[in-house]
């Protein structure tokens, strides 16, 4: 129970609405019903949300375990140099006095990846085995993967100014790895994750509680 009454979905009173155009109306019941103002097909809750956005995640997880272990770039300084990964590069930015570049580096390509991944996994993990939480947490959750989601792509272009302005002929030059093309895939495949994935699942599972505590 809510304070203004039982809480009710839009689903249980027969509504769509459109992911399109945003425009609610009600169900019609006919097998397949379009939008009365943009023609797109409706439903209810987006198709195989939780079926897509397990199988985006766990693709996206493998491709940071190899964007980890692959080199992402090769800094040469007075003609020596080897080719690092993202942490050893972000180690070897901070040892060349390169602090704000560093943590830039760090922030987005290790802690913000494997922070989105792990809040997808979560949000899968409560819908699918139906666990018991704050479904305004865990929205709110789901609202900042998707804000983290458009900055996800400033380290690689931190990498591409980096190969670009740092090139000196043979005293300094920066090249990039195999590492920046899998670090792309992760983050393409975690926003299409994130767009699979429905937050209104989370809400259905709050009403379900609800109906049960009403029936006892």
């Amino acid at each position: 129970m809510s304070e203004t009454g039982p809480m009710v979905s839009a689903k249980q009173q027969d509504l769509f609405l459109c992911h399109s155009c945003h425009k609610v109306q009600r169900n019609n019941r006919t097998s397949i019903q379009h939008c009365l103002r943009c023609g797109d097909v409706l439903h209810f809750r987006n198709r195989d949300s939780l079926t897509r956005t397990w199988a985006l995640c766990i693709t996206s997880a493998i491709f940071l375990v190899f964007a980890n272990v692959y080199p992402i770039m090769t800094v040469i300084y007075l003609g020596k140099g080897n080719p690092d990964t993202i942490i050893s590069g972000v180690i070897l930015l901070a040892k060349h006095g390169m602090f704000p570049i560093a943590a830039v580096v760090f922030i987005a390509s290790v802690a913000v990846p494997l922070l989105k991944l792990a809040s997808l996994f979560w949000l899968l993990c409560l819908v699918h085995f139906k666990w018991k939480m704050d479904a305004k947490q865990c929205t709110k959750m789901y609202r900042m993967v998707t804000f983290v989601g458009r900055w996800s792509m400033l380290d690689l272009f931190v990498i591409a100014m980096l190969v670009t302005l740092v090139d000196l002929g043979g005293i300094a030059t920066i090249t990039g790895g195999p590492a920046a093309t899998y670090f792309s895939t992760v983050v393409v495949l975690t926003m299409f994750a994130a767009h699979t994935f429905d937050p209104r699942l989370i809400w259905d599972l709050q009403v379900n509680d609800n109906e049960d505590e009403n029936k006892k």
